[in-house]
């Protein structure tokens, strides 16, 4: 049996909040490809429309992902979820749809503050 194989074993099962924090993912990528198609014109819309939810995914493939690649301090890895957020609430902005960056914020904001906690108990 393979060494990987051993350890996906003693994973704990994913729980309602991991499938809020994967839909906040989502919608986030979602939300900077729309930003960035539609607040820039030709070619930049396809630049920016492509390439913000890549460095988004990076950003969270490097430091926030459940295997990232760099570990940070807990407190640390909570600033740049923040920043990310931040970033997809200001896109909403920009677009003319605070109430949408709003809501993204406090659910976002909710379930990483919810998620912090249980990683430090």
């Amino acid at each position: 049996m393979p060494e990987d194989s051993a350890a996906d074993l003693n994973r704990p099962a994913p729980n309602a909040l991991d499938l809020i924090r994967v839909v906040v993912l989502l919608v986030a990528l979602i939300s900077l490809a729309l930003w960035g198609f539609g607040s820039w014109s030709m070619p930049w819309s396809i630049v920016i429309g492509i390439g913000t939810p890549v460095v988004t995914l990076l950003v969270w493939a490097l430091f926030l992902s459940p295997r990232a690649v760099l570990h940070l301090h807990p407190f640390l890895r909570a600033l740049v979820e923040l920043l990310v957020y931040a970033a997809v609430t200001l896109a909403w902005w920009s677009l003319g749809q605070a109430w949408i960056g709003i809501a993204f914020a406090v659910v976002a904001v909710a379930a990483g503050v919810i998620a912090g906690r249980r990683a430090l108990a």
